[in-house]
């Protein structure tokens, strides 16, 4: 398998959503929002599969 660059538009979706998860986390880590720890895991699983999907498969 090549695997290639992602490219820019999946890049920093990818990185949004990974900082999006940060985010939650640590608020709700502070108590701001409460039981957000699942969502935050949940956001990062997807940041994490669209860099998978953009560096896995060519033109994406």
């Amino acid at each position: 398998m090549r695997l290639t660059p992602p490219t820019k538009p999946i890049f920093y979706i990818s990185v949004v959503f990974g900082v999006w998860a940060l985010v939650i986390y640590f608020v709700s880590m502070i108590g701001v929002i409460e039981g957000s720890f699942h969502a935050a895991f949940w956001i990062a699983i997807v940041a994490w599969l669209a860099m998978t999907v953009g560096v896995a498969f060519k033109g994406i």
